[in-house]
């Protein structure tokens, strides 16, 4: 009979050069047949039944090939697909230009690609998206920063990673995220107030890590990675392998980093009133080292997805010991200096545990998605038993805790996300959503800063776009939300005078019990429009945050910090007004955007500097109160490009934000910690490729930072600086095999300078000199189909 009849389809992939391309995938729908091409760049299906079919086939770096076919008899076919030539790439790797769900979101969405982060890879992930405009690291050494979104960071930033917010100590400023950036393929971040859709945290902006999507039917395979860095002799790789015949698949990663002290461009530092030598211009004791590994299991249907996701992170790192506890001539810089690679006391421990499970329902007009995830963030602090004050001269043996164990932080956390997205009508789609989380926040060790804390968060939101026309859409959104928390009562471990002079000696209460309630209603309307060869983008809205453990109830020494710091158990929520706007007109050759921004808190929260020292915790560190103010705040981005010929771009990323308090004690001054206006100046040069070295590029950026002269005392003030970095690389094929190589050379011209967001600048530590590194990527994907 004729419809028992069977057929073969077979071809061929290369390049516009005739390089034949192995591992491309190619899907036959509407069945979802799929492979992956052979080492030969050849893919065959057998067995097909006649029929009308669409043959898609896509290759990283290319433009995805789509070809409307009837099989009715055998078939040969030879395909060829052409590089992709990315209009921003270099300027900024921004989804909202392409990305139609960009497109349609009010706020400014900047999306960086797996590209942009093998090119532009740094000491961890946050140094590494510090090239986008409005976006900085806020670093205290190697591997350890904080994102920052338009001078807002900390807990005002949510980081989410597969759907789950990212759960860390993130309050502190030593305290890294715990992601590895081998594994995140694409960030998207949302610059602005987010809370209507994530809650409070949001409220300056987010950062979503996208990791490897789900891999295409019938096939295994993975990549192999491997990372230097000259400045801090750093050897790292990641080891990426996955496997699917049809509805299960498993993936697996497992990544390694090993590092030294590293370099910065000076032979000394000043310490406040001490200038400490450095051997061989390395900040002793910065050292580290991280495992890391990623599990993952899945099951796709035709309309379901499930998968689970289960990860754990470790690192260890020093501090570097001339800054530790404000104590550097007692640094025993012979035991330091025998080694760069060695980590000695002061150093930090860090193990992460992740387990998420998300599922997704797919119809035409309906989808359902969940998370639910359970993560546990352990970070302890070792250094040598030092008394201060009334602490004992010889630590006792009776306590639970070992005398060198300093500080720990230990955070439990169970959190989970449902939402729903219908279309009543065929222009108005709405979502629902529903949001809770729980942490049980445990400390330990001989040193206090924050006490034991339970907190419980949750929220419902609904958010509606409607299509006004083909090319312009309204949102609207509403959320509540719903917070509490309680602080544990803490007493020190040794006893002090009751009063100054008294006799009576008894443990002195650092902090009460506290149990407080927040509550917030969070609003957003919003309005994008896309009109021939312009884009328009504004959105205004309220959003909010609630007072983390530290501000409510903190009263110690933060070692990193240089500070004593106090918090203030009757600080009420942030709350924010906000008005986002995004112009951007692009043409063939020319694209320019600009993002300003205007924000007001009616009362901001911040560490403030005051007058009195402490003696009895520290070394005399100033005493720092947490306090709120009204504060007003504005800015922006920008963004162009013009390219000179196919091969040569020539772009331009400027960012700029201030803030000014409009009460309080300090009404008149700017915030702390406030980032310069930036300038980047960017040429990238693509030729065109050969068989064997495939989309080459040259890129140089030249980065102007203006100085920071707007300080909250006792800030110190900021020269501007300039940095020249380059990069080369691209796709070699060897032996039929793709290789992709991106090397870099940052800060080329070795400069001395001083980032103001980083919290070495308080004790004059200049950024690390110049970088030479190297990531080396190699994809490997096999059929499964035979």
């Amino acid at each position: 009979m004729a419809n028992s009849q069977t057929f073969t389809l077979k071809g061929t992939v290369s390049d516009d050069l005739g390089v034949l391309l192995p591992g491309a995938t190619i899907v036959l729908n509407p069945n979802h047949f799929g492979q992956a091409t052979d080492a030969n760049g050849n893919f065959v299906f057998s067995s097909m039944p006649k029929g009308d079919y669409t043959l898609e086939i896509t290759y990283i770096g290319y433009v995805a090939y789509k070809q409307s076919l009837t099989i009715s008899k055998n078939m040969d076919l030879h395909v060829t697909l052409f590089p992709v030539r990315q209009t921003l790439q270099e300027v900024v790797v921004t989804g909202h230009v392409t990305d139609p769900a960009h497109k349609e979101n009010s706020l400014t969405v900047d999306v960086a690609n797996t590209a942009f982060l093998k090119q532009h890879l740094s000491g961890d992930l946050m140094k590494t998206l510090d090239r986008l405009p409005g976006v900085d690291a806020m670093s205290i050494g190697s591997g350890q920063s904080k994102p920052a979104i338009r001078g807002l960071g900390f807990n005002r930033v949510v980081v989410v990673e597969h759907g789950i917010k990212h759960e860390s100590q993130q309050w502190g400023s030593d305290h890294g995220l715990e992601i590895d950036q081998y594994a995140i393929e694409q960030v998207d971040v949302v610059k602005g107030p987010a809370s209507l859709m994530y809650g409070s945290d949001a409220i300056g902006g987010v950062i979503d890590l996208k990791q490897n999507k789900i891999p295409e039917p019938c096939t295994a395979g993975g990549t192999v990675d491997f990372t230097a860095n000259s400045n801090n002799n750093l050897l790292g790789g990641s080891l990426y392998a996955f496997v699917r015949k049809s509805k299960f698949f498993f993936t697996l990663r497992t990544s390694l980093a090993d590092f030294a002290d590293y370099k910065v461009p000076t032979d000394s530092v000043d310490i406040y009133s001490f200038k400490a030598a450095l051997h061989e211009r390395r900040l002793r004791n910065t050292a580290g080292n991280e495992q890391n590994i990623h599990f993952s299991i899945g099951f796709v249907e035709r309309h379901f997805t499930n998968r689970i996701f289960i990860s754990v992170l470790n690192a260890k790192q020093g501090f570097f010991a001339n800054a530790h506890g404000l104590e550097p001539r007692r640094v025993d810089t012979a035991l330091h200096d025998a080694s760069s690679r060695d980590i000695q006391y002061p150093f930090q421990e860090v193990r992460h545990l992740k387990i998420v499970n998300k599922s997704e329902i797919y119809q035409e007009n309906y989808q359902w998605s969940s998370e639910i995830g359970f993560q546990q963030n352990l970070r302890q602090e070792w250094s040598s038993y030092v008394s201060h004050g009334y602490m004992p001269a010889v630590f006792p043996d009776t306590l639970a805790f070992p005398a060198d164990l300093e500080r720990a932080f230990d955070k439990s956390v169970i959190s989970g996300n449902t939402k729903i997205s219908i279309k009543p009508f065929s222009n108005v789609e709405a979502k629902f959503g529903l949001s809770a989380e729980y942490q049980a926040n445990t400390i330990d060790g001989r040193g206090f800063i924050i006490p034991d804390f339970r907190q419980f968060t949750s929220g419902v939101f609904t958010y509606w776009n409607y299509h006004l026309s083909n090319n312009a859409i309204l949102q609207a959104g509403l959320r509540y939300d719903l917070g509490l928390l309680h602080a544990d009562e803490y007493n020190d471990w040794f006893e002090s005078p009751e009063s100054e002079g008294s006799d009576k000696m008894v443990f002195v209460q650092r902090a009460s019990a506290l149990d407080r309630r927040f509550s917030n209603v969070s609003w957003s309307v919003g309005y994008a429009a896309t009109l021939r060869n312009f884009d328009l983008k504004a959105n205004i809205g309220k959003s909010f945050r609630m007072p983390i453990a530290k501000e409510l109830a903190a009263n110690g020494v933060n070692y990193h910090h240089f500070s004593y710091e106090k918090g203030s158990p009757d600080l009420s929520p942030e709350v924010a007004y906000q008005v986002d706007l995004g112009l951007e007109w692009h043409a063939k050759q020319l694209a320019i955007g600009l993002t300003p921004f205007a924000t007001y808190f009616a009362n901001y929260i911040y560490l403030n500097p005051g007058f009195e020292h402490d003696r009895l915790y520290g070394n005399g560190n100033q005493i720092f109160n947490y306090t709120q103010s009204e504060v007003f705040r504005y800015g922006g981005e920008l963004h162009a490009h013009y390219s000179i010929s196919p091969a040569l771009r020539l772009g331009v990323i400027g960012d700029y934000v201030y803030s000014l308090q409009t009460s309080g004690e300090k009404k008149g001054f700017t915030l702390p910690f406030s980032p310069p206006a930036s300038f980047l100046l960017n040429a990238r040069y693509e030729p065109q490729g050969t068989k064997t070295f495939v989309n080459p590029y040259a890129s140089i950026d030249i980065k102007w930072v203006g100085s920071q002269s707007d300080i909250v005392p006792p800030e110190e003030k900021t020269n501007g600086y300039q940095t020249v970095n380059i990069g080369i690389g691209g796709q070699i094929n060897w032996n039929k095999q793709p290789i992709s190589v991106a090397f870099q050379i940052q800060n080329l011209l070795n400069s001395k300078y001083f980032n103001h967001t980083s919290y070495y600048r308080l004790i004059n530590v200049p950024e690390p000199g110049r970088s030479f590194l190297i990531n080396i990527t190699i994809p490997i994907i096999k059929s499964l189909n035979h």
